[in-house]
């Protein structure tokens, strides 16, 4: 019986996409609607947030496909905070369980960062200094920067289909 051997190149091991990290203290869905205006995009909110550890930890995301330049927007919370009672050890006439509020992030080696704002593409995607200058230009933006992808451990929490 023969056997047979299937090389994949590496392009289907690297997707193309350019990853923007935002700094800022608004809701997402109010920056959604800043970087639509501001960027001429139309970002909205899918029907399920990216859940992991089984529905425990969900963020929220933002989508839009521009099918003329075959481009894939994505808007994503890297925060996810839940809310958990825990028992206390000690005795008490009061309320003996606590709540803890607990912290989760997407990619956990930018803890610092809000939200990331993913581009995908067929092609190399140029634009990328007019959208930082685009997205630092809303005021309650306190700063953007690109992420290199490469680098990161937690990249497969960046799939997102």
């Amino acid at each position: 019986m023969a056997v047979h051997k299937f090389i994949l190149d590496d392009t289907f091991d690297e997707s193309l996409y350019t990853l923007i990290a935002i700094h800022c203290r608004l809701e997402d869905y109010r920056l959604a609607y800043l970087i639509n205006r501001n960027l001429g995009i139309s970002l909205i909110r899918k029907a399920s947030d990216l859940d992991f550890d089984d529905g425990q930890v969900s963020y929220s995301i933002y989508e839009w496909e521009d099918r003329k330049k075959l481009v894939t927007w994505s808007l994503v919370s890297n925060v996810c905070k839940t809310e958990e009672l825990q028992s206390r050890d000690y005795k008490s006439l009061f309320d003996t369980q606590e709540k803890i509020i607990k912290t989760f992030h997407l990619l956990p080696e930018h803890r610092t960062v809000n939200y990331f704002l993913k581009i995908e593409s067929e092609f190399s995607f140029s634009k990328e200094k007019y959208i930082l200058d685009s997205i630092s230009k809303i005021p309650q933006v306190a700063t953007t920067y690109s992420v290199d992808s490469t680098k990161l451990k937690s990249k497969d929490n960046l799939i997102f289909n």
